[in-house]
Parts: C-alpha cells; structure tokens; sequence
C-alpha cells in the first residue's frame, strides 16, 4: 500500500531519483538531501506506514537488521567514531515527514552535533507509578 501524496512513498518506489545506497523488496536506503553528518541516511519502507505505530511486525522485524548492516558498513567506509539510529514519531517527538523512517547518522569528532537527553528527576515512588501503569 502506498500513499500518492507522500514524497517516501515516491522516492522508496523509484518515482523520485535519490541517491541510493540500498535497495531490496521492502526497503530503499537513500542519503538525506539535508544531512546532518556526513553519511546520513535514511531507511524508508516501500509500502506506507505513517509511523512505527502502523508498522507491520514482519517490517519492522526487517528494519533494525538492516539499520545493524548499513551503520556497520557506514562506519568502516566513511570512518565514523560512532553511530545514531534515530527514528521520530508524531509531531512532538520531531518527525516531519509522516511516512515511518530510520535516521541513519554516522558520528565524528567534529561534526558539531548533540543528540544527548536530558535526564529528569523523578521519586522512587513515581517510578513505581509508572511502572505499575504499564504492566
């Protein structure tokens, strides 16, 4: 299934050129025309999903090996020092383009980034809420 309306969609499918390193029947890699790093890149499913929420378990069973396979050659061919796999869903948490994607960000030295959280402090007793909410 894909959308005509999404720009992944096309350029997964071929209908826009990218730059691809890597191609198979559920996924293109492509470069990121906006790179934050040198390297970046992006995994885009062929089909649509809007975001990992839609995401069928057989895809996504599919896209962390393939997230492993390209930062491992990534890392050896552009010589980077480390790694992020980034992957945003929803507005708030900075995804732009609604068509589920994985950020593929080789690290330098000197490459004048900053993906670091921000821990906050919390009780032993909301700790314990929250867990308790969730099993």
């Amino acid at each position: 299934m894909k959308d005509e309306n999404c720009i992944f969609c096309k350029i997964a499918n071929g209908e826009i050129p990218s730059r691809t390193l890597y191609e198979d029947d559920d996924f293109r890699v492509i470069m990121d025309l906006s790179p934050v790093t040198k390297g970046h890149s992006l995994i885009l499913p062929k089909n649509h999903y809007r975001n990992i929420y839609e995401l069928p378990e057989d895809i996504a069973a599919k896209a962390l090996p393939l997230a492993k396979k390209m930062a491992a050659l990534m890392t050896q061919r552009l010589g980077a020092e480390g790694f992020n796999i980034i992957q945003n869903n929803n507005e708030i948490a900075g995804q732009s383009v609604f068509h589920f994607h994985m950020h593929l960000i080789p690290r330098y030295s000197d490459d004048n980034q900053s993906f670091v959280m921000k821990p906050q402090k919390m009780t032993d007793e909301q700790l314990d809420e929250i867990r308790d909410t969730l099993i």
